[in-house]
């Protein structure tokens, strides 16, 4: 009897177990499914412009967005994207200096100064030497000049554009630079970095000494037509989409707005940045979810571009993260069924899509610093 009794007490013991073991795996699951939303509609734009050479070139890097996230929010917006509209498409190889798989510093910093270097390091090449980045070419040349990201805007690949640091962690330190340039616009998160810092200073402070409008609320900020703007959003990076609603559109709408008072053109760089954490999380909803944010920032800018007609948009990545595949799908329904292979980025090429005065040059399967060679040929090469 006893031995029926401690049989019996197993068998329950191990069904409970398999049945939590098998509610982990449920919950587990989800992460890889996206079960389909509201669809927003995409417009068709033009493709005639008034010069054959952009006087403004708008910048957007999908962190970690890959050829499949954005099929994959394609899929959850019944078959439609703003991204569509560019019809000039190629591919970049991604490796650094160091390691045949980047990291979004080195990738950053390739695209930002046309210079490959080691994994972590800021807008420097391999031997630790500072290299210019696009910003500050095209401001000796009298361009407006701004920054857009959904993370601090010390964070990686931002930070490539506006800084020169051996390690990319050295957030604190990446803000500094931001006082050492005459960029117009930046709006982001990372408002820690430059109000709450080890050494004391008060970099908001600064900032207004400078001119700059430091603003931290969003309804504020997207107020702004003119002068210079610093928008930090968040104490540390923004949340997620549901919790940061519109910003990343409405930053994007706002630093264009600005940016265009400036008679002799500019160059924005926008960054969809938490594609990536969502590839790093392996969560299907969460890259559709920011890659689909992203893709209403790029609708944005082409909606100023349609209408300008001389500016240009690239729209590309860093590098892809999270290996990400899909398994299924309903373009009916916009339900996608994800898969990964990594928890971290892969080697893969990444697309590039042109829109706009010069989009032909972004074809092809070219390197990662080709990206900047091109803007700086179209923007300020004579």
């Amino acid at each position: 009897m006893k031995k029926l009794s401690f049989l019996f007490l197993i068998l329950v013991f191990g069904l409970t177990s398999q049945a939590q073991d098998y509610s982990k795996d449920s919950i587990a699951a989800l992460r890889y499914i996206y079960k389909g939303g509201d669809a927003y509609e995409v417009s068709t734009f033009p493709h005639q412009f008034k010069t054959d050479q952009p006087k403004n070139i708008i910048l957007m890097i999908g962190d970690g967005m890959g050829v499949t996230h954005v099929f994959a929010a394609m899929t959850a917006n019944r078959g439609h994207l703003f991204l569509t509209n560019c019809k000039s498409i190629g591919f970049t190889k991604t490796q650094s200096a160091s390691d045949y798989i980047t990291d979004s510093a080195a990738s950053g910093t390739a695209l930002a100064t046309g210079v490959k270097t080691n994994n972590g390091v800021i807008g420097m090449d391999p031997t630790g030497k500072p290299v210019a980045n696009i910003i500050e070419e095209v401001t000796k040349h009298g361009l407006a000049t701004g920054l857009v990201s959904t993370a601090a805007i010390t964070h990686a690949t931002p930070a490539a554009f506006i800084a020169h640091e051996r390690n990319r962690n050295m957030y604190q330190a990446i803000a500094t630079h931001f006082l050492d340039t005459d960029i117009d616009v930046f709006i982001g998160g990372g408002y820690n970095h430059f109000a709450k810092r080890r050494d004391g200073r008060d970099l908001v402070k600064e900032l207004k000494e400078k001119g700059y409008q430091v603003l931290q609320d969003m309804e504020e900020i997207k107020k702004v037509e003119h002068g210079k703007l610093a928008g930090l959003t968040a104490p540390e990076h923004n949340p997620r989409v549901p919790e940061r609603g519109n910003m990343l559109p409405e930053a994007t709408h706002t630093a264009i707005n600005i940016l265009d008072k400036d008679a002799d053109g500019f160059f924005l760089m926008v960054e969809g940045s938490e594609i990536d954490w969502g590839g790093h999380d392996n969560d299907t909803r969460y890259i559709i979810d920011e890659t689909l944010d992203f893709d209403r920032a790029i609708g944005e800018a082409l909606k100023f571009a349609a209408e300008d007609g001389e500016t240009l948009i690239i729209v590309t990545a860093d590098h892809e993260t999270g290996g990400f595949a899909i398994v299924g799908g309903d373009m009916e329904s916009g339900y996608v069924k994800g898969a990964f292979t990594t928890g971290d980025h892969s080697a893969v090429m990444v697309p590039v899509y042109a829109y706009g005065p010069g989009a032909e040059k972004f074809t092809g399967i070219m390197e990662n610093t080709e990206i900047h060679h091109r803007i700086i040929e179209l923007l300020i090469d004579e």
